[in-house]
């Protein structure tokens, strides 16, 4: 009977764990939501995915074509970057 109730306790203790970060999430969105436009952070948090992917396959690829599309592909995000900034 010790281990079912130290397995409830457990749960109970993660359920608390994960109210408090969805508050946490829930307070960092709303500061995030005052400084500016929701459809402006979403496309400026994808630019900046795109430019870690094409960063890493920079980084894996050997050929010099390739690189070059990459370099240009990145420049251009960070241009896009700086004007959402």
């Amino acid at each position: 009977m010790g281990d079912a109730g130290e397995g409830l306790v457990d749960a109970e203790s993660r359920l608390a764990e994960r109210m408090e970060e969805r508050e946490q999430e829930k307070r960092k969105a709303k500061q995030q939501g005052k400084g500016g436009d929701p459809e402006k952070q979403r496309q400026l948090e994808s630019f900046r995915l795109a430019r870690t992917e094409m960063q890493r396959q920079l980084e894996a690829t050997t050929h010099d074509a390739r690189k070059q599309q990459l370099t240009q592909a990145i420049a251009e995000l960070d241009r896009r970057i700086k004007e959402l900034s």
